[in-house]
């Protein structure tokens, strides 16, 4: 954590959610539930990892698709259909190009198997080390 305590985060979503988020300035965990979206804080970082380009039997992405600062105070529910009402938090989404998640795990100290380097991903959403997510940054913004 920094002097300010700003956190660091890593959000596996499919592609077409990262997408979807971007257009609509939030984020979302957990296939829409909202209890560990209460954990960042406004000013906090967040890096979206995809590992399909959809959440139902997609291709294989597996990259770092974009960076946000949160911006919400609190996460709040939004409503896409009856059956689906998902959590969210408000998010100001920064420029960034995607960027092959595999040839930067050697570099990662959350990952602690680069032959399984997918398995911390699964966690949906993390914390990560600042040193960790400056590297992945880094790549993203060069």
């Amino acid at each position: 954590m920094t002097p300010s305590g700003q956190r660091f985060w890593i959000n596996t979503v499919s592609l077409d959610h990262v997408e979807a988020a971007i257009e609509g300035g939030f984020t979302q965990a957990d296939h829409g539930a909202g209890k560990r979206l209460r954990q960042p804080s406004p000013g906090d970082e967040m890096i979206f990892y995809s590992p399909r380009t959809s959440l139902q039997g997609g291709a294989p992405v597996r990259q770092f698709t974009a960076w946000a600062t949160i911006t919400g105070e609190k996460p709040y529910q939004a409503y896409v259909s009856d059956d689906f009402q998902p959590w969210r938090l408000a998010a100001s989404f920064h420029a960034c190009q995607r960027v092959d998640a595999k040839p930067l795990v050697g570099q990662l100290s959350f990952v602690t198997d680069p032959a399984h380097w997918g398995l911390p991903f699964r966690r949906g959403l993390f914390p990560v080390p600042q040193q960790d997510f400056a590297t992945i940054l880094a790549r993203m913004t060069a």
